[in-house]
């Protein structure tokens, strides 16, 4: 039960929340903090937010505080590689452990959130996280809850599982092949590996070795080959993934004996994206774009497969929704709506 006093007769008695203060644009922030007990001092500032009265709470039996609520939230949505704060103003944050991607079961999270009571806000399903990175928060809208309310979420997330968690990258080898003539015959420089180490090894991953390739079908397949007998276990193609004939990159993972789940991703820039399977070595046909774009499709499924997922086509697909890049001045990706369907 909730009492509301006015706050010159609340002299000793205890905040049952948070009385928070807003300076616009410099702070907000707790002014008071559940249980602090009433001073005749704390009158004025009280007044100065606009508290004429303050709330004291009185909880029945089966009743929860919001913070206690925030916590048990917590506590049956997050998953593997997630830590949970202390309340602020009732509010929880749940932070990576650990550098990892995330992974968000979005219908069970829709399902919660058509309750008005509970709020559990994330970023996006998929976002590569770095340790001490906030991903998710939650909390109750009232002041508290009931104990059959908590126990209904906690035993739908028992059937569900948990609806957030962080998968680690696993540290992979990785074999890059570089395809075209003009490189292989060094009339130009190689600035495709060199691009795609970074990104590889910035995700943790190691690039055991780099080939280049002629536009020749039979080589490029050889060089493949020779990459996975060495003990890579993702292979990298760069270029040549276009339609024009004279782009082999595609025929050559074919020759191969492959087994090619899906070429051509929604994705702008990195519609050419080629994704194959060849005896538990997983092929990525990566095509130019990423020599002069921040982002592509290789910045949005490598993270998967280095957590340790196998894609299908209809996954790839589904990209299409927040797969155009804006192409902004200043890249800020990941931090964009790119890749964020």
């Amino acid at each position: 039960m909730i009492k509301k006093i006015e706050v010159e007769k609340a002299i000793g008695m205890r905040l049952a929340h948070d009385v928070t203060k807003i300076v616009p644009g410099k702070f907000k922030g707790p002014l008071f903090k559940r249980g602090h007990v009433i001073e005749e001092k704390d009158i004025p500032e009280l007044l100065s937010v606009g508290k004429e009265h303050i709330f004291i709470l009185e909880l029945e039996p089966g009743e929860v505080h919001e913070d206690e609520a925030g916590i048990r939230i917590a506590r049956a949505i997050g998953g593997q590689g997630l830590d949970y704060s202390k309340p602020k103003e009732g509010k929880i944050d749940l932070q990576a452990q650990y550098n990892g991607l995330l992974k968000i079961n979005v219908p069970v999270l829709e399902q919660l959130n058509s309750r008005e009571d509970i709020i559990i806000s994330t970023i996006h399903n998929n976002s590569v996280c770095k340790q001490g990175m906030t991903v998710a928060g939650t909390r109750i809208v009232p002041l508290y809850t009931t104990e059959l309310r908590l126990q209904e979420i906690e035993t739908l997330t028992k059937t569900t599982g948990k609806i957030i968690q962080l998968l680690r990258l696993q540290v992979r080898k990785i074999g890059i092949v570089v395809t075209g003539s003009e490189v292989f015959k060094g009339r130009i420089e190689d600035k495709f590996g060199d691009i795609v180490q970074k990104k590889v090894e910035d995700l943790g991953s190691i690039v055991t070795r780099r080939i280049m390739a002629p536009d020749d079908i039979d080589l490029i397949a050889k060089a493949i080959a020779e990459l996975r007998d060495q003990g890579s276990e993702i292979i990298v193609a760069c270029g040549g993934m276009s339609v024009d004939p004279d782009d082999l990159t595609r025929e050559g993972i074919a020759r191969t004996g492959a087994k090619i789940i899906r070429y051509g991703a929604p994705v702008l820039p990195g519609s050419m994206f080629l994704y194959a399977l060849w005896d538990g070595v997983t092929i990525l046909g990566v095509p130019a774009c990423v020599l002069h774009d921040p982002a592509t499709t290789f910045d949005l499924l490598l993270p998967r497969i280095l957590a340790g997922e196998t894609l299908t086509s209809s996954e790839i697909g589904k990209l299409g929704h927040g797969g155009l890049c804006l192409h902004c001045p200043e890249c800020i990706f990941p931090v964009c709506p790119f890749g964020k369907g």
